[in-house]
């Protein structure tokens, strides 16, 4: 018998669509814990889900058979439709168009799960388009800052 052993960490990150703040502290709460049963729900172990005001960071254990751009499409329109049906005022609400996801070996695990946990205050210092072009840097992303 054959057996597939895997191991795929992917740090997911985006944010509200034009980085409007509307993730206040109350929503967030709800919408962390939201978006771990939608991967639940559809086969993907949400490691820590977290973010700010205006963006959101997923630490995922992806199965062989869901790639990363599948597990964005699920995370992003099933929480989008949650928000908008939870929160009148959020009836509109839409996330980026985009993502962007990066590889976490087993190693930094713990490092990114505190890093994700963190938000609010590092936040304090560090504007989220700040950080989203230093993680591009830092991976050899190439990109186009009028998509930032």
């Amino acid at each position: 018998m054959s057996h597939s052993y895997i191991s795929i960490y992917s740090h997911l990150v985006f944010s509200t669509k034009n980085r409007e703040a509307f993730l206040t502290p109350v929503i967030r709460e709800r919408l962390w814990r939201v978006m771990a049963g939608i991967m639940k729900n559809n086969g993907i172990d949400a490691i820590t889900i977290g973010g700010y005001e205006d963006h959101c960071h997923a630490l995922l254990s992806l199965p062989s058979t869901i790639p990363i751009a599948e597990a964005a499409k699920k995370l992003k329109g099933i929480s989008s439709k949650w928000l908008s049906e939870e929160y009148p005022e959020l009836r509109n609400f839409e996330w980026q168009k985009g993502y962007a996801a990066f590889s976490v070996s087993t190693s930094q695990l713990k490092k990114v799960i505190a890093y994700i946990n963190n938000q609010e205050e590092h936040h304090k210092a560090k504007t989220f388009r700040d950080e989203y072009i230093s993680f591009l840097r830092g991976n050899n992303i190439p990109f186009d800052e009028k998509y930032i």
